[in-house]
């Protein structure tokens, strides 16, 4: 698989989404499993996981832990694979999602989840979501200080607007390495995000790469000429929508959530799909 740059740390173009392996919905653990070690068959070597991906307060931790086992129980080498994790929310037994982006939580949660994953420093740790009750700065600060201990090795900020982006710059400086926020064909309010992680130098994760397209391969919201596409390559609309992304910019790497094997396979294969400028012209790159 084609690779793109996450920092100093070179990563697959196609990243995997791990959060339907462990929220409501979610696959039994041998499907999870099979999914993740699809993933790597496919060269997938980015994993996107978050402390809080799990169904309440009875499984703490499911996703980083199910991550962690996954890659104890691949027969291949993992020694190159970067498994991101963010913190920032706790999830009561009600289910619900509770932000907390205070200092304090930041720090201990992450210290849990380099002992989930099995590791003395997290390669990727992101804050994920600002905290409405917490002043953005002080959150970010949290990362500075994880950064300086060594327990993590570098930072990124999620579901943000273009000036946190350079409020987290201001404090991390080159610790900051990526921008996670929803970007998909039908959900372009992050454009301005991605353009300015292009800017900037720090890669652009797309979660949710995928969202708004539903049975059949119809994108709703989006450009019919994705579909079109798709049927005239004899591919997935999906590929073609995330080959799409990945020509925006060579910052981009979209972590597409699946909970099937097929599906991972299917969506890494988009990393070598070239589409034609008359092909992105039609999609309205």
């Amino acid at each position: 698989m084609t690779t793109r740059k996450i920092g100093s740390l070179e990563v697959s173009a196609i990243g995997l989404g791990g959060m339907p392996l462990s929220v409501d919905g979610r696959p039994d653990e041998a499907r999870a499993i099979a999914t993740i070690h699809a993933a790597l068959d496919a060269g997938v070597t980015l994993i996107d996981s978050a402390d809080a991906y799990q169904v309440g307060s009875d499984d703490n931790n499911h996703n980083e832990l199910l991550i962690a086992k996954a890659l104890r129980g691949y027969p291949g080498g993992t020694t190159d694979v970067l498994v991101a994790t963010k913190g920032g929310f706790e999830r009561p037994s009600d289910g619900s999602w509770v932000n907390n982006g205070t200092p304090e939580h930041l720090k201990a949660a992450a210290a849990v989840s380099a002992k989930n994953l099995g590791v003395d420093s997290i390669a990727l740790y992101q804050f994920h979501h600002p905290d409405p009750a917490v002043p953005f700065e002080d959150s970010i600060g949290a990362l500075k200080d994880l950064l300086d201990d060594g327990l993590i090795r570098a930072a990124g900020v999620s579901n943000v607007s273009t000036e946190q982006i350079l409020a987290a710059r201001e404090i991390l400086g080159d610790g900051l390495v990526s921008v996670q926020n929803q970007f998909s064909p039908a959900h372009q309010d992050s454009r301005r995000e991605l353009e300015l992680a292009a800017e900037l130098g720090l890669a652009f994760l797309p979660w949710s790469p995928l969202g708004g397209i539903g049975r059949g391969g119809s994108l709703a919201g989006a450009n019919s000429a994705f579909t079109e596409i798709a049927a005239e390559r004899g591919v997935s609309p999906q590929q073609v929508a995330l080959a799409w992304e990945l020509s925006l910019s060579p910052t981009v790497i979209p972590i597409p959530g699946a909970s099937r094997p097929e599906s991972i396979t299917d969506s890494a294969r988009a990393a070598d799909l070239q589409l034609t400028d008359a092909e992105l012209a039609r999609l309205g790159s």
